[in-house]
Formats: C-alpha cells, structure tokens, sequence
C-alpha cells in the first residue's frame, strides 16, 4: 500500500528530470556538452538627448613660428691709428734784406705814424700809414725791423673798430683790448711812432679790427 501511494510521486520527480535534461540539452547547457553561456553584456547608457552626435574635430595644433636668432656680434680688434706727427712749426717770417719790393709788401700789416680826426658825423678818423716789409735781422735777434716803403696813404678807421694794443700803448706782451679814443690819444702823444698793425677792412671800406703786432 505504501508503494502504490509512492509511485506517482516517483513518476512525477522522474518526469521533471527528464524535462530539466531535455531543456539543458535544446539551450546547449554543459550538461549537453555544450559551452557555458555568455554573459550578458552590460547595457549601454543612453547619451543624453542634447549631446552632440559626433565627436568634436581635433583642435589644430598651433606650432609657434620659428624665431631667427640674432647674428652674434662681430667683434674685431679695436682700430689703432698712428699718432699723428705733430704739426710743422711755420717757417719764420720771410724778410728783406734791402728796401722791399712791390712784391714784398705786405698787404694785411702797416705801420702807423698819425692819426686825424674827422667830422663826428662820419663815425671813422683817418690813420696815416705806410706798408712795407719785415726786414731780415740778425741771427741771434728775435727778428728784424718793419721796413716801410713808398708814399704814406690814409685808411679810415671806424670809431666803433675793434681794437688791441701791446707795449708800448699798454704794459703787457699780450694784446689787450683798448678804445678807439685811448688809441687816438696815444698817438697823438707819440706821433710817427711807426708802430705796426694787422688790420681787416669790413664791407664799407673802412678798417673795423685792428691789431697791434708785438715787436721786442
């Protein structure tokens, strides 16, 4: 009695076996011999609807121009120069040994003897001169005299000329600047005195600088 109430439960058991074995088998189980199913692949997320569909392009790389360096310097040997030689000495004045020559005068210097004023109006005094020529002294002297020659003549001399004098119109071996009236005093004081002169003539004629030249 007791095995009549288990066998159906032995044919049902029996049963659900055979349906597991069949089942394995169709799905391609390891019980079939089959390999082990995959695992399912993970799901995907989904991307967000406002996102781009493709991927941005690659920014261009920027690449820098290339920088030129700059020469380097030429460095060279500082140029050196010879000293220059000092200059020549000027050669002494040329000299006469005799009464001077039309070609001998010299034509910037004068000796001056007198001098005579004119009409205030004028501006200028006339100076009584006579040109000549450095005479040869001797060897051992610090030159010779002023020699003068041909007739005296009369340059104007403007009063508001630039004037210098040395000994003997003033004590001192260096041209000193002097007035045209203390110079017009000396001379009347010492008239013919001979004293020589440099002078320049300006665009009216007239002398407009005067220069003593020192003699010892």
């Amino acid at each position: 009695m007791n095995a009549d109430r288990l066998r159906p439960a032995v044919l049902v058991l029996a049963a659900a076996a055979l349906t597991a074995v069949l089942t394995g088998c169709q799905e391609g189980g390891a019980a079939a011999g089959g390999a082990a199913p995959s695992a399912p692949a993970p799901a995907t997320t989904a991307a967000p609807a406002d996102a781009p569909t493709t991927a941005p392009p690659a920014a261009t790389p920027t690449v820098a121009p290339a920088v030129k360096k700059p020469a380097a310097p030429k460095t060279s040997a500082p140029k050196t120069s010879a000293p220059k030689a000092p200059a020549p000495a000027p050669k002494a004045k040329d000299c006469v040994d005799g009464p001077p020559g039309p070609d001998d005068v010299d034509p910037d210097e004068f000796a001056l003897y007198r001098i005579e004023e004119l009409d205030g109006s004028t501006g200028k005094v006339n100076l009584v001169v006579q040109h000549g020529a450095w005479g040869c002294g001797p060897a051992d002297s610090d030159g010779g005299p002023f020699v003068v020659t041909g007739e005296e003549s009369r340059w104007a001399l403007d009063q508001a000329a630039y004037v210098t004098a040395t000994n003997p119109i003033v004590t001192s071996t260096e041209n000193q600047h002097i007035g045209v009236q203390e110079l017009i005093d000396w001379v009347k004081a010492h008239p013919d005195s001979g004293l020589v002169f440099r002078y320049q003539v300006g665009a009216d004629g007239a002398i407009h600088q005067l220069e003593e030249v020192f003699t010892p």
